[in-house]
């Protein structure tokens, strides 16, 4: 069994993989870091494997209580992974958007796939059929789209994530809402529709935290799975066990 450990901005993902299938999932923010893992500790004897994809860092106490357990591999831009990166800085690729990537290249072999990450950042990745990554496009996630609007402004208001009910909004609230999503709803069906243009039997993943919020509001075909980047990770663990 695999413990694959994404630490993000703000929240830590946890999950147990047996081979390929989940089997326990848990997020968590980071000060319960250790409670949680000691949970899986008791849980799950059979463990040998940890991967961790990190883009914001676990306290080094945090990281020397999980080498107590298990053989911990990191993920880095050196690891070996399922695609070509064509990327041109790849030192500079994120570990989240590279695990995205290797689940795409070994759920998906020959095909277009465009992956979108709705989660703090909006990412866009593109992998070819011919199993090459050329990189793609970082955009505002939705959070951060509210929390600019109240911060760069003198008077607009720090709002919660929320539907907008209607197009035109008839109040400041509404018309924030309105705003901030059909902005993102748009965003993303058109750079699918763009896409789509040159790679016309292309497969849309979207995945990351906001994707349930959004998935049913796109006017594209797309694949949600809230655990890609996940899978990602657990697929490159057992990548680099051959």
């Amino acid at each position: 069994m695999n413990l694959i450990i994404d630490v993000g901005n703000t929240l830590v993902k946890l999950a147990v993989f047996e081979q390929q299938t989940l089997a326990f999932k848990k997020v968590c923010i980071k000060k319960d870091f250790l409670s949680v893992l000691n949970e899986i500790v008791e849980m799950y004897s059979t463990i040998s494997c940890s991967m961790i994809s990190s883009v914001g860092n676990l306290s080094e106490y945090q990281f020397s209580q999980l080498e107590k357990h298990y053989h911990v591999s990191v993920l880095t831009h050196e690891t070996k992974v399922p695609f070509r990166n064509k990327y041109t800085t790849p030192k500079t690729l994120g570990v989240d958007r590279i695990a995205l990537v290797s689940c795409a290249a070994l759920k998906y072999p020959e095909e277009n796939v465009l992956i979108i990450d709705a989660g703090s950042c909006i990412t866009y990745d593109f992998l070819s059929k011919e199993n090459e990554y050329f990189g793609g496009a970082i955009a505002p996630g939705i959070a951060m789209r509210y929390a600019a609007l109240n911060k760069f402004t003198a008077k607009l208001p720090l709002l919660d994530l929320s539907h907008p009910k209607k197009l035109i909004g008839d109040n400041t609230a509404s018309s924030m809402h309105s705003g901030v999503v059909n902005g993102v709803l748009y965003e993303i069906d058109g750079f699918i529709s763009s896409y789509k243009e040159t790679y016309h039997d292309l497969t849309v993943i979207l995945t990351g935290g906001d994707a349930h919020f959004l998935r049913d509001s796109l006017k594209n075909d797309i694949f949600a799975n809230s655990n890609f980047l996940l899978e990602g990770l657990n697929y490159i663990l057992e990548h680099n066990k051959d």
